[in-house]
């Protein structure tokens, strides 16, 4: 069943902008190659944490938003885990109110 999904994950911040945006291109990649659709991305670039995460105060947000089979998440969260650039990460199953409020939030976006 392909439903829309929402994924954010913070990599470890220190990496170079170019090892940023491999880390991320790897990602957009492996969900396209396993049959997803990539509706949206954004960087929300170095913020620092709400507490200390591998002795680290600061780390590299990136969101995904994207529309997939079911059975591609769960193989996805394992590549996050396997991969020691990603610090956490979340993913989680977009409702229709969270699409319609994504859709909203990119517009108004796009307007500023």
């Amino acid at each position: 069943m392909i439903k829309q999904y929402e994924t954010v994950f913070i990599a470890t911040p220190v990496l170079s902008d170019a090892q940023m945006k491999e880390a991320v291109a790897k990602y957009v990649d492996y969900i396209t190659s396993k049959g997803g659709e990539i509706v949206y991305q954004e960087d929300w670039g170095l913020r620092q944490l709400a507490y200390p995460i591998q002795k680290k105060t600061t780390g590299f947000y990136y969101l995904i938003e994207f529309k997939a089979d079911t059975q591609l998440i769960d193989r996805l969260e394992t590549q996050y885990r396997r991969d020691e650039r990603i610090m956490r990460f979340l993913t989680f199953a977009m409702d229709k109110h969270a699409i319609a409020y994504a859709e909203k939030r990119r517009a108004n976006k796009q307007a500023k």
